[in-house]
């Protein structure tokens, strides 16, 4: 029988059910199952030893988004999230997406930049070229540092040099171009970096002070592409409204910018999940939308001439999978396993495929009903939570509360009072 990620109903499954589907799905083990269900899944002696002054931990809701379909691919994607209704609007729009074969992807590879920051020279121009004069020692010097990378294919590849003018003056600023492979990369690229800050100081006469990655991390892109047939989408009028959306989040920054959270919504949740930078993806991901001078989408909506809907995403998508949380995470390392990847690069293109599905959900109930109706049905649960309700109450104190189109605190206490 084949697997697929594609199930009616699955939010109305109970969550053994739904860690029963996954079992299969995933071929998990027993202990992945209690690890799942297991609260505080992450010893706090281990806490203690991956960041600084702990005193506890913070727990986020982990859920899997379904019907992916990605380059022909079956997934169940693990999302870490707070916010209600981000998992159900992206497993929605998932499914949306299935009707022209679902979203695929590229990748330009596993590529980071280390910058390295001069100073004080009198010829920057003239710099410049010594550095380039000087490439081939500069690589071999970077690629001494990290010989296990370069044994696995990867390793400093080439050098960029930029002169830019800046309030202190002129400076001359070294790209060193790095194949990271599996990896993030941060520490491999600013150790690089570090060791080759005497060499370039001889080369230009200089001085060296930052030696340090970029999260603008423009040589690793990954792209996502998804066609949605209108009939799926309610018709040609819906395409419109989508299309009109973007338009608007092209043209706006103020409109621009909540554009691009949506899409962060599924991002964010998926890199927190497999335990990789959520600060780093963000940074990349919001410098990247604003790289030719002004901030705006980084999705694009448009209209085929068959009347339906082709969306794309281009962003920087730094995430690995080696070293970080991502190795050391209990839930991270069982989240990898679940999407069942191999490389970091098909990692980042399910991130950046969940974010275009997300930012789908997120313009079509813009486009129709509005954000609100599907995002407060699920805000009412935790109103009635908050509210004291446990058990069937919670339920229908959230059902009432959407039926009136009073998602308050008070209306739910009213009704509490009332069920009891």
């Amino acid at each position: 029988m084949k697997k697929t990620s594609q199930i009616s109903g699955f939010y109305k499954l109970s969550i053994e059910e739904r860690i029963q589907i996954l079992k299969e799905f995933a071929g998990l083990e027993p202990e992945d199952v209690e690890l799942l269900k297991r609260p505080g899944a992450l010893p706090i002696e281990r806490a203690d030893k991956m960041v600084e002054n702990v005193i506890g931990k913070i727990e986020i809701p982990l859920g899997v988004a379904a019907n992916f379909l990605i380059n022909g691919r079956e997934y169940f994607v693990p999302m870490a999230t707070e916010e209600p209704s981000v998992i159900a609007a992206a497993s929605n729009a998932a499914k949306l997406t299935r009707s022209k074969n679902g979203i695929t992807t590229s990748n330009t590879g596993p590529v980071m930049i280390s910058q390295i920051q001069t100073v004080g020279v009198n010829d920057p121009f003239g710099a410049k070229m010594a550095i380039l004069e000087n490439r081939q020692e500069i690589i071999e010097q970077a690629n001494n540092q990290d010989p296990v990378l370069v044994k696995l294919g990867g390793g400093a590849k080439d050098i960029e040099v930029r002169v830019i003018d800046t309030k202190m003056g002129p400076m001359v600023i070294t790209h060193l171009i790095v194949d990271t492979r599996d990896a993030m990369g941060a520490n491999a690229v600013n150790t690089m970096a570090e060791a080759l800050a005497p060499t370039i100081e001889k080369i230009t006469g200089g001085r060296v002070y930052l030696r340090i990655l970029s999260n603008l991390a423009v040589k690793r892109l990954v792209r996502a592409k998804t066609v949605v047939s209108k009939e799926a989408l309610g018709g040609e009028e819906v395409v419109d409204g989508i299309v009109m959306a973007y338009a608007f989040a092209e043209a706006d920054p103020y409109r621009a910018a909540t554009h691009n959270k949506g899409i962060m919504n599924g991002v964010t949740a998926v890199v927190l999940a497999t335990g990789n930078d959520t600060r780093a993806i963000e940074a990349g991901a919001h410098a990247y939308a604003a790289r030719f001078g002004r901030y705006t989408s980084l999705s694009t909506w448009e209209k085929n001439k068959d009347g339906d809907l082709v969306g794309t995403l281009e962003m920087p998508m730094a995430v690995g999978l080696v070293g970080g949380a991502t190795a050391t995470h209990p839930i991270a390392k069982l989240a990898v396993k679940i999407l069942g990847v191999k490389t970091a690069v098909e990692l980042a293109e399910i991130i950046t495929a969940t974010g275009l599905a997300q930012n789908l959900g997120a313009v079509r109930a813009l486009a129709t009903e509005g954000i609100q109706r599907g995002h407060m049905a699920l805000h009412a649960r935790n109103i009635a939570i908050n509210a004291g309700a446990v058990g069937e109450q919670i339920d229908r104190i959230a059902e009432i509360m959407v039926k009136e189109g009073k998602v308050k605190m008070d209306r739910a206490l009213e009704l509490l009072k009332q069920l009891k």
